[in-house]
């Protein structure tokens, strides 16, 4: 699933496109995505002015001068300008034509994404209100950040995941900022002590900040707004490299999973604590995924 980086690499790359363009048509696919478009937004968008692109957590919004859409990519969206002429490719959900010959499309291989029209900025707010979403990663307020790690007894890996905690983490960057921060995925917060904490919240920043530089990782159907994929996952530390070596110390990396999700770390750069890892081997039954919330447009 994209994450921050990559879906701000998304919004980086669809700024100069669509910035002060004109939608002039909607084209809708056959088959309905997470949200159903429906059929009464496409005259609330067409003849307006895309006036700014934003990213809230894992989420995009697209600005006109009253309505809002707000796109998430879900597992397998893709948000990409492209001239009219290129090919369509399969998977299409969503074409919005644009004034200049360009277009802003759409596509999804699962169908988990979304977009969906909002009324205004107050009706995107409140919905990332109900939705729990937590504070932006950059520049969190230490003390807020030491309390809700230490607050807890879940595992790190469970409370990174969480988005009201911080917005825009995901299972890659969970994985990425705990071995940064030398913390195992499976320690509870309440065992960390504050500079642990501190360290993890430094972690959480800069592998995210490094991330954006390089566009996001690519591991399956990413790819920024311009079409091009990301290239941290040649640099990640441990996610996806299990059974390769550490590229600090050598040791082997592993993998368990935790909160349902698979989790990687190095046995030895991040060790347990008070026994054992508290996660499982990939055989068993995994725990049920958070579900994401569905938007409830206007």
């Amino acid at each position: 699933m994209p994450e921050l980086p990559e879906v701000e690499t998304v919004v980086r790359d669809l700024r100069p496109r669509a910035i002060g363009r004109t939608i002039t048509a909607v084209r809708v696919g056959a088959k309905q995505l997470r949200t159903p478009w429906d059929a009464a937004w496409g005259p609330g968008v067409v003849g307006r002015r895309v006036e700014a692109l934003r990213r809230r957590g894992k989420w995009i919004v697209v600005e006109f001068d009253t309505p809002r859409l707000v796109v998430h990519l879900g597992m397998t969206g893709q948000f990409t300008a492209v001239a009219a002429g290129v090919p369509e490719p399969d998977h299409l959900h969503l074409v919005f034509a644009l004034d200049d010959g360009c277009e802003l499309r759409f596509r999804d291989v699962r169908r988990f994404g979304s977009v969906a029209r909002f009324a205004d900025d107050a009706a995107v707010e409140a919905f990332f209100a109900e939705a729990g979403l937590g504070p932006e990663p950059f520049g969190l307020d230490p003390a807020a950040f030491r309390a809700a790690v230490r607050g807890s007894a879940r595992t790190l890996k469970a409370i990174l995941l969480d988005q009201t905690v911080v917005a825009g983490v995901g299972n890659i960057y969970a994985d990425e900022a705990c071995a940064r921060a030398g913390l195992h995925p499976a320690r509870v917060g309440n065992s960390l002590t504050p500079a642990e904490c501190d360290r993890l919240r430094t972690a959480i920043e800069g592998v995210l900040t490094t991330a954006i530089e390089a566009r996001g990782s690519t591991i399956r159907d990413y790819v920024g707004g311009s079409g091009l994929a990301g290239g941290f996952q040649l640099a990640h530390l441990v996610y996806g490299r299990t059974g390769e070596r550490c590229r600090t110390c050598g040791r082997a990396i592993e993998r368990i999973v935790l909160t349902g999700r698979s989790s990687h770390f190095c046995p030895n750069c991040q060790p347990t604590r008070g026994g054992g890892t508290g996660g499982r081997s990939d055989s068993g039954t995994k725990a049920k995924k958070p579900v994401r919330p569905r938007p409830k447009p206007s």
